[in-house]
C-alpha cells in the first residue's frame, strides 16, 4: 500500500470508519483529461453510502452519473461522493461500482484510491463487467481511440446458447446489458451527422460533409442527420426520430445518467434540433424539409465526405404545405425545449417558440408534404397530416397548458385502432399523450386496444420465435417502436408489468433472443451484423478509393458501424447478412429511435430494481 492509501486508513480512524481501502482503475488519459472506475464487492448491505475518491493529482473537475459530489477536498484531490436514491440500497455480496470522468492540467498519469464508510469490504480495480461506453465532452479527435472491425467485449454464452453483453452492474437483474446497447445507440447517431462535426467526434472514420447545403436565398441548411445508408437528409422521419428521442429522455433520463450516457445524449439530440431551427423561417413562412434528391444521391456509393453532386434543397410553403411534418418538427421542438429546460434555458426557450410559429404553419396551411415536394413522394410518403397535428398539439399542450392546444389535439385525435406507430403513423402516440394530460380513461382504452393488437392473439402476427412482426421492411423497427409505446405506457400506469414484460421481450429479441443467437445491433456481444447496407461505413480508410467495388465486396465493412440496429429478419426469423439486401440490412435513425428510448426504459427500471423477469426466450 502506497503513502495514500496509508493515508486513508488514518483518516478512517479519525473518522470512526472502517472500511476496505482500494486502488482505482484508470480506463485511459488524454491531454487534459482521464476515465477510471472502482469497484467494491460488499461484505454487508447498504442503505446509503459515502465513498471517498482520493487522487494522487489535482482533479480540475470531476464527472460523475450514478453518483453526487457532496464534497472535495485537499485542493481538489479527494472527492466524496453519495449515492443517488436509485442506487442508495445495495445488497451483501454485490459488487459497487462507479465509473468517472476528470479534467486535468496536461497529461497526467492519474492513481487513485477509494474506500467506502462504515463497512467492511472486499474491493478490485480490476471489475468482470466492462465499464459503459463514455466519450469525454472535450476529447480531440485525433486522441480517440480507433475504432476496431472486431467485436466490441467477448461476451458470455448462455445456456441457451445465445451471446449476452456482460451486465453492468452486480445488482442489475436485466438479461442483457441495456446499458451498454444505450450508448452503443447514441454512436449510431454520431455516425450519421452532416455538416461540420464538432472536436469530440467519437467516430474516427467520419469526417466533415456537405458542408455546402443551402436554401434557395444562400439560407445555412448544414448539420442534421443522413437519413439511412444513403446521404440525403429526409425532415419526416429526422423529426419523427428526434421527437421519440426527446419523450424517452424526458420521461427516462435517469436511465441515461445510469448508464453513463447523459452527456452525449444531450449532444446527439441537439444536432437534428439544431438542424430543424435552420430549415424553419417564420417571417417569411417557410420551412425546408429536404436537402438532396434521392435519384442521383442513390446512384452514388462512397463516403459522404467525397460527395460532389447537387444537394439542392426543398421546401415547404403556403401554397405547398405539409402538415404533416411541419407538425412532427414543431413536437420535437417542443419536447427538446422540455428536455433542455435545466440543461440550457435559452436553447429550450428558442425551440418552444420555433414549436409555436410552427405548429402554426402547419395548422393553417394544411395539407400532405410529399404532394407539395415530389422529391420526398419516392421515399417518404406520406399517408396522412391530422396524426401528426394531433402529436405536436398534445406536446404543446403539456409543455405550455394552453387549453386551444387540448382542444386541437381532442378535434385531431381518431377511434381507430392505429397500425403501428412509425413517422408514418403517430395517432398512438398522440392517444397516448392526451391521457397523460387529462387522465381520462377513454384515451388509456385507446392505448389498451392497440396494444391488444400488438400483443400475442391479437392482430399482428409472431414469427416462430416470438418477434412481433408488422412489417417486412424494418421489422425490428415496428417492433421496438411499440416495445416504446408499451413502456411508456406503463409508465403512465396502463396495465404496467405486462407492457414492461412484453417490451423486454420484444428488445431481448433484438439482442439475442432469436434463433441465430445474434444481436441484431452492430457491436452488441460477439456476434451481430457485419455487412449493413450503408454507404460510409463501407469504405476503406481514406484517403482509399470507396465506389461501388464496396457496394459489391463480400468483405465485411471496413468500419464498424456501432450501435446500428438493421432492419430484421421476416416473419420466418430468416437473416442473412449481405449488404445488398436493404430490406433486412439497411440502417436508418428512424429504425434505432424507438429501440433506444425503449432501452433508456429498461437501464431505468433495472436501476431502480423495478424491471420484471425477462420472458424466457422462445428458441
Amino acid at each position: 500500500m502506497g503513502l495514500t492509501g496509508m493515508l486513508l486508513l488514518l483518516l478512517a480512524a479519525i473518522l470512526g470508519v472502517t472500511s476496505a481501502v482500494t486502488d482505482i482503475k484508470i480506463t485511459g488519459h488524454w491531454e487534459g483529461g482521464f476515465n477510471g472506475q472502482f469497484c467494491i464487492t460488499l461484505t454487508e448491505e447498504l442503505h446509503g453510502w459515502k465513498a471517498h475518491l482520493v487522487f494522487d493529482h489535482e482533479v480540475k473537475s470531476l464527472q460523475v452519473s450514478t453518483a453526487d459530489i457532496v464534497e472535495t477536498r485537499d485542493n481538489n484531490k479527494e472527492f466524496i461522493l453519495k449515492n443517488k436514491d436509485w442506487n442508495k440500497d445495495e445488497q451483501a455480496g454485490q459488487q459497487l461500482c462507479v465509473n468517472f470522468m476528470g479534467t486535468t492540467d496536461g497529461n497526467v498519469d492519474m492513481r487513485g484510491t477509494v474506500f467506502i464508510e462504515n463497512i467492511h469490504g472486499s474491493a478490485t480495480s480490476s471489475p468482470t463487467q466492462q465499464p459503459p461506453i463514455t466519450q469525454p465532452t472535450q476529447q480531440p479527435v485525433q486522441t480517440q481511440q480507433p475504432v476496431t472491425s472486431g467485436p466490441v467485449t467477448s461476451a458470455p454464452v448462455t445456456s441457451a446458447g445465445q451471446t449476452q453483453a456482460p451486465v453492468q452492474t452486480g445488482s442489475s437483474t436485466a438479461k442483457y446489458d441495456y446499458r451498454k446497447a444505450l450508448g452503443l445507440s447514441i454512436l449510431f447517431y454520431d455516425a450519421q451527422r452532416s455538416g461540420k462535426l464538432p472536436a469530440n467526434n467519437p467516430i474516427p472514420w467520419r469526417g466533415d460533409s456537405a458542408l455546402g447545403d443551402k436554401g434557395d436565398n444562400g439560407e445555412d441548411l448544414t448539420g442534421g442527420w443522413y437519413d439511412a445508408g444513403d446521404h440525403v437528409k429526409f425532415s419526416l422521419p429526422m423529426s419523427s426520430s428526434a421527437f421519440i428521442l426527446a419523450w424517452g429522455l424526458s420521461v427516462w433520463k435517469d436511465g441515461y445518467t445510469a448508464a453513463g450516457q447523459l452527456d452525449q445524449m444531450y449532444d446527439m439530440l441537439r444536432w437534428p434540433l439544431d438542424y430543424f431551427l435552420r430549415c424553419w423561417i417564420p417571417s417569411k413562412e417557410e420551412y425546408y424539409i429536404q436537402v438532396g434528391d434521392g435519384g442521383p444521391d442513390h446512384a452514388y456509393w462512397g463516403r459522404p465526405e467525397d460527395m460532389t453532386m447537387a444537394r439542392p434543397a426543398f421546401k415547404l410553403t403556403a401554397s405547398k404545405p405539409g402538415s404533416d411534418v411541419s407538425a412532427e418538427t414543431a413536437a420535437a421542438f417542443a419536447m427538446g425545449s422540455v428536455v433542455f429546460k435545466d440543461k440550457d434555458p435559452a436553447f429550450s426557450a428558442k425551440l418552444l417558440d420555433a414549436a409555436k410559429t410552427l405548429y402554426d404553419f402547419a395548422k393553417k396551411y394544411q395539407g400532405i408534404y410529399s404532394n407539395s415536394v415530389n422529391q420526398a413522394a419516392g421515399y417518404y410518403r406520406s399517408s396522412h397530416f391530422k396524426d401528426e397535428l394531433c402529436t405536436g398539439s398534445a406536446v404543446l399542450y403539456k409543455v405550455t397548458g394552453e387549453a386551444k392546444y387540448l382542444a386541437d389535439a381532442k378535434s385531431f385525435n381518431t377511434d381507430e385502432v392505429p397500425w403501428g406507430y412509425s413517422w408514418d403513423d403517430t395517432k398512438i402516440g398522440c392517444q397516448l399523450l392526451l391521457f397523460e394530460v387529462t387522465k381520462d380513461a377513454s384515451y388509456s382504452k385507446q392505448v389498451e386496444a392497440f396494444m391488444t393488437s400488438w400483443m400475442a392473439g391479437g392482430a399482428v402476427p409472431y414469427s416462430p420465435c416470438g418477434l412481433a412482426v408488422r412489417d417486412k421492411w424494418g421489422t425490428l423497427r415496428y417492433a421496438t417502436n411499440t416495445a416504446f409505446i408499451a413502456l411508456m405506457a406503463a409508465h403512465d400506469g396502463i396495465n404496467s408489468k405486462a407492457y414492461q414484460q412484453w417490451a423486454e421481450g420484444e428488445i431481448d429479441y433484438v439482442l439475442g433472443d432469436n434463433p441465430k443467437h445474434m444481436s441484431y445491433q452492430i457491436g452488441f456481444g460477439s456476434s451481430y451484423p457485419r455487412s449493413p447496407h450503408h454507404r460510409a461505413s463501407s469504405c476503406p480508410d481514406r484517403p482509399a478509393k470507396c465506389d461501388w467495388s464496396a457496394f459489391s465486396s463480400s468483405s465485411p465493412n471496413p468500419q464498424l458501424l456501432k450501435g446500428a440496429m438493421v432492419g430484421g429478419p421476416d416473419a420466418t426469423d430468416s437473416y442473412v447478412d449481405k449488404r445488398d439486401d436493404y430490406v433486412k440490412n439497411e440502417v436508418a435513425c428512424d429504425y434505432n429511435a424507438g429501440f433506444q428510448s425503449s432501452l433508456a426504459a429498461l437501464v431505468s427500471l433495472d436501476a431502480s430494481k423495478m424491471l420484471p423477469p425477462a420472458p424466457a426466450a422462445k428458441c
